[in-house]
């Protein structure tokens, strides 16, 4: 399937994309998720990762998408402190829609195959890793698609965004 290299991607042919290279992207259809809160009252599959999802900027303009296990309590100033890129804010939709190709509520690490240019820079919580399946919005966030954590990885080496591996902490008890 020819892609145009402007557009941003549809979830079909995002989806369609994964089948072609094998990679199975079963994706159940819901209504639109747009917080953690929201995600957890609609859960049918309870095994695997789910994550929150953070577009930020810095004052240079340099982007990253931080994706953390969904129950993670980060504190944003730390950590674009341990990343060294100064202080973070979100970013604009504006920007969202130009670099990954989606609206607020639909973030995810799949979005990364809009960032063409690859001028976002992936950091991922290194305990999503530690589930066989991570579950991620594909591009919309009235689906959700469940991959194999090596099917995952295997996403993010064919669209050219080595994750930037990050421990955090165990979430203080509350």
């Amino acid at each position: 399937m020819n892609h145009h290299h402007d557009a941003a991607w549809t979830a079909g042919a995002l989806l369609e994309w994964l089948r072609e290279r094998d990679i199975d992207c079963p994706t159940i259809n819901h209504a639109p998720l747009r917080t953690v809160a929201d995600s957890r009252a609609h859960r049918e599959v309870f095994e695997g990762a789910y994550t929150k999802n953070l577009f930020v900027r810095n004052k240079k303009g340099r982007m990253w998408l931080l994706t953390l296990l969904e129950h993670r309590d980060i504190v944003l100033k730390e950590l674009a402190k341990r990343l060294g890129a100064g202080n973070f804010s979100f970013a604009s939709e504006d920007r969202l829609r130009r670099h990954l190709g989606v609206v607020p509520g639909a973030v995810s690490p799949l979005a990364l195959i809009n960032d063409r240019d690859r001028h976002v820079s992936f950091v991922l919580d290194r305990g999503v890793l530690a589930h066989d399946l991570v579950h991620f919005h594909p591009l919309e966030n009235t689906m959700t698609t469940t991959l194999r954590r090596d099917d995952f990885l295997r996403f993010l080496e064919l669209t050219g965004h080595e994750p930037q591996l990050l421990d955090t902490e165990t979430p203080r008890e509350g």
